[in-house]
């Protein structure tokens, strides 16, 4: 290389060192103008306070005069010089330093300190090299930061008072994939429960934007309490959208563990409109839907959800069909129990009778339309009546007795009070609830429980759409963010046939007389009360002939409900009683061989 190579390479080294040197200086220049212009304010602030501290205390006796002056200090050190006055300072000590130190340096000394300096210099490269490349800790944002440094003791003991926080104490903040979680220490005062109803002071203490969830809970020992900072979660970053590898329902944004609900249980799925309870529920009814021993019925009266599934379910969208299911499935559910072998407690799924889940898309709609639904029937002197028949006393008999016979009811609502939208006879048997965002606190409660607000279920905190609290007795109420099934991947679905009673082959079972299953032709019930219906049911379906006792265990009706159903029949000769008080279908037409 040549002499003016050489030049030429050291000047562009130089006009590039030069240029990195304004550049910084410009951006630190900036920097400081602009905490000064965010810090001075507060010195003001806090020179007010300590005059107002004077005039209130002149001889300096309560702590509050001390409080303020060292708030002061604290301001005025948090205000940056500029950076011309910065540099001069440092110029200027640097220069006094070595005035007076450097000649009394031996050179032994200024070889050993070059020496030092280079192992320093080469040792912090490194380091900064090592730490641009570490991507593992957890880096805070700038929210994260402000609230860890108001989360340090020294700061929360001198805000505490002024808060209404005297006699708390925060341990070392700590910052999770879930977000910061500190330990408070409680004097003899303070109880987790009550620190949890002063959340709006904690909340004004730290600054914190009022949508940031905040929970409080009991710590590991007694006079602590655990506050948690929702900040992050622990999903983020993972790709929730559903496949056939991913058929979970969603991910714990606080252990980022996958959550799944397996088949079997009764649910309750609730939410406001919008919240997401459809899209929820589709990994769970693909569940319900694939495998030989598995199938699934829809009852959707709004005529949307259940359309994308009719190709691999069955679906009932009018409130005759609906009517028309539900006999069916009670039906079902009572043969199963009635040939159930003795000694077995559940219904062993096969591919000719498989497990069944009942899904009914917005309860509320189903107990209004499904309710009174008239039909025609010929009663007993051949004349032809209308009769009301509604499909809730059989979802409630399904509810009650169901499990057994492998039938699960799922109830999904987006008005989630008893009595409007989820019946008072289903309520008490739902064995795992899924709450997505609702509108109050009441709404939460029925669903999660009495004690969902005390123990931090708060559905009503939830954002909308897509993150749901799942209640089954071991989870903790950490939200859950659900996968999102797209309507085209359920269309795109293999089909499969939907279960239907009328295709039912012949059963066997151990210890039970062989059934062939042929549609019965006699004359429906002559009363109006769905519980002769349902009595007729148990009666004919059963192998032999059934004592009055034995039909309230089996349909789950009072034994005076059954009585006066067991009167009406006999009385239009629709049930036959034989000598020694047992009970038989009367036989116009042969409704089961044995």
């Amino acid at each position: 290389m040549s002499h003016g190579q050489v030049w030429r390479t050291h000047r562009q080294y130089a006009a590039t060192a030069a240029r990195w040197t304004v550049d910084h200086w410009r951006k630190e220049a900036e920097r400081r103008r602009a905490l000064r212009a965010e810090r001075k304010p507060l010195v003001r602030d806090a020179r007010r306070a300590l005059a107002t501290a004077r005039a209130i205390d002149p001889e300096g006796v309560t702590p509050i005069r001390h409080r303020a002056e060292r708030e002061l200090r604290t301001a005025k050190r948090r205000v940056p010089d500029p950076l011309w006055l910065f540099a001069t300072k440092t110029t200027a000590a640097l220069g006094a330093a070595g005035y007076v130190w450097l000649p009394q340096v031996p050179t032994r000394v200024w070889v050993w300190s070059a020496v030092a300096l280079v192992a320093a210099v080469t040792a912090l490269s490194v380091w900064i090299a090592v730490r641009v490349r570490d991507t593992t800790g957890l880096k805070p944002t700038a929210e994260e930061s402000a609230l860890l440094k108001r989360l340090q003791p020294q700061h929360w003991k001198e805000h505490a008072e002024q808060r209404g926080l005297a006699g708390t104490l925060t341990g070392r903040p700590k910052l999770t994939e879930a977000g910061i979680v500190c330990a408070v220490r409680l004097d003899g005062t303070w109880t987790a429960t009550k620190l949890r109803a002063a959340e709006d002071h904690i909340r004004a203490l730290l600054g914190a934007r009022t949508s940031l969830r905040m929970q409080t809970k009991a710590g590991k020992q007694g006079g602590w309490a655990e506050l948690i900072l929702r900040t992050r979660s622990a999903a983020d970053g993972d790709d929730l959208t559903w496949t056939p590898e991913r058929r979970s329902l969603g991910v714990d944004t606080v252990t980022g563990e996958q959550v799944t609900v397996p088949l079997g249980e009764r649910l309750l799925i609730a939410g406001r409109s919008g919240a997401g309870k459809s899209v929820a529920s589709r990994p769970l009814l693909y569940d319900a839907s694939e495998g030989a021993t598995n199938a699934l019925v829809i009852i959707d009266l709004k005529r949307v959800e259940g359309r994308l599934w009719d190709h691999r379910a069955r679906v009932a969208s009018t409130p005759r069909e609906v009517v028309d299911v539900v006999d069916e499935l009670e039906t079902e559910m009572l043969e199963r129990l009635s040939i159930l072998p003795k000694g077995q407690d559940t219904w062993t799924p096969t591919p000719d009778r498989p497990r069944i889940t009942i899904v009914v898309d917005e309860g509320a709609e189903v107990m209004t339309a499904a309710d009174k639904v008239p039909y025609e029937t010929e009663t007993a002197d051949g004349k032809t009546r209308t009769v009301n028949r509604s499909a809730l006393p059989g979802l409630e008999s399904l509810a009650r007795m169901g499990r057994a016979a492998c039938i699960d009811l799922w109830w999904m609502t987006q008005k989630p009070t008893i009595g409007d939208g989820i019946p008072k006879q289903i309520a008490p048997q739902i064995g795992v609830s899924i709450c997505l965002a609702v509108r109050t606190p009441a709404e939460a409660r029925v669903v999660l429980g009495e004690d969902a607000q005390a123990k931090g279920w708060n559905a009503d905190e939830l954002p909308v759409p897509g993150v749901a609290l799942i209640r089954n007795g071991k989870r903790k109420p950490d939200p859950v963010k659900v996968r999102y099934m797209d309507k085209a991947v359920v269309i795109a679905l293999p089909d499969r046939t939907p279960w239907s009673r009328s295709v039912a082959p012949t059963v066997e079972a151990a210890g039970a007389p062989t059934l062939t299953l042929v549609k019965t032709t006699a004359p429906e019930e002559p009363a109006t009360d769905s519980a002769v219906a349902r009595v007729l049911k148990a009666i004919e379906t059963a192998d032999e002939p059934v004592r009055q006792k034995d039909l309230a265990t089996i349909t789950g009706l009072s034994k005076g409900a059954v009585s006066k159903a067991v009167k009406t029949l006999t009385t239009s000769s629709t049930v036959a009683r034989a000598l020694d008080g047992r009970l038989t279908a009367a036989r116009g037409d042969e409704s089961a061989a044995a």
